[in-house]
């Protein structure tokens, strides 16, 4: 007994303060930690995927968090939610296809005093595929009929395709892209439109709500028509100049309406011979004079191209004079052979 007195005075009497603050902590840890209650609850984990090869892609769904129950001092468990703890995924020299990773209670870092009680789910299956590029035509779904005596002459998609990166899997696949349905019904006049795409959730995933731009060209029905006979009109200098041959057939497509008013070719265009070529040689042209020849379209012309009558040409080019001189030599020429 006297020398369990001697040890604890010998103790106290070097540097006692500190000990005692020692002694106050360690109680006041003990206190807080160990006598603490202890909890279970249930933490949401953010999964971190890291070191992904660049030329493969997640091609499925997985559970972007787990749910993982833990146990400990109360303080601690509150703590939890604090802090930004996430589970990674290492996927470095992985290859394409399906991969089943494990998460191991112990893989998941907690502070010291807490224990993970269970992890749910305990597995995530990831589908690896190849990251590859597509160019996908767009094709239009048009329905409905134009307004009476018109047409749909065409309809353009712009752009009209696109260019779509995601796995092999996906999109080899799909073959091209298609609007929603455009309804013409109607429709007199051309106009253009903004149209979303029909795509599937998959290539939604991949390039969101897509729209492009539908030119779409309506015009009114036109019938056939051959204009035979049709005088070409050529000028130069001020001179009426004749061409050979002298007129041509025109095959034009002629709306109803201008054909139910009736009326000469001549009255809604002027045809005559297009600027260029050679002196001799000249393409002819269908010009129109009114509004309602710009609503005739000429199909073709018959034939495309005429000749310039050279004895008409060389009269009225001529300088004064050169004839009279031409004849004068030939009277000569007679007489000396007389």
């Amino acid at each position: 007994m006297k020398f369990f007195f001697k040890k604890a005075r010998r103790f106290w009497s070097s540097d006692w303060l500190l000990k005692f603050i020692s002694v106050c902590l360690a109680v006041l840890l003990w206190f807080m930690v160990g006598g603490e209650d202890k909890i279970d609850k249930n933490v949401r984990i953010p999964v971190e995927i890291i070191n992904l090869p660049r030329d493969l892609v997640i091609s499925n769904q997985f559970k972007k968090e787990i749910e993982v129950t833990v146990n400990g001092p109360r303080s601690l468990i509150l703590e939890i939610t604090k802090l930004e703890t996430t589970r990674q995924i290492d996927l470095t020299n992985f290859k394409p296809g399906s991969q089943v990773i494990d998460i191991p209670a112990n893989s998941i870092k907690m502070p010291r005093g807490v224990t993970v009680q269970r992890v749910q789910p305990s597995s995530i299956i990831l589908s690896l595929d190849k990251l590859v590029s597509r160019d996908l035509h767009i094709k239009a779904r048009v329905i409905g009929k134009p307004a009476i005596g018109h047409v749909l002459q065409r309809i353009s998609i712009i752009p009209d395709q696109i260019t779509i990166t995601g796995p092999q899997s996906k999109l080899a696949r799909i073959k091209e892209l298609k609007t929603i349905e455009i309804n013409i019904s109607g429709m007199s006049a051309s106009s253009q439109l903004q149209v979303p795409l029909a795509l599937e959730p998959a290539i939604v995933e991949l390039i969101g709500e897509t729209s492009v731009t539908a030119d779409v060209e309506i015009g009114q029905i036109k019938t056939e028509k051959v204009i035979k006979d049709v005088p070409v009109k050529f000028e130069q200098d001020g001179r009426a100049v004749k061409t050979i041959p002298a007129v041509v057939s025109i095959k034009a497509g002629v709306p109803p309406a201008i054909l139910a008013g009736g009326g000469k070719f001549e009255d809604f265009f002027t045809v005559t011979v297009a600027d260029g070529g050679s002196d001799t040689k000249k393409e002819v042209a269908a010009i129109p004079k009114t509004e309602e020849g710009g609503q005739i379209e000429i199909l073709s012309i018959t034939p495309r191209f005429v000749e310039i009558d050279r004895p008409t040409l060389q009269s009225e080019t001529s300088p004064p004079g050169k004839t009279d001189g031409v004849r004068i030599i030939k009277a000569k020429r007679k007489k000396n052979i007389r």
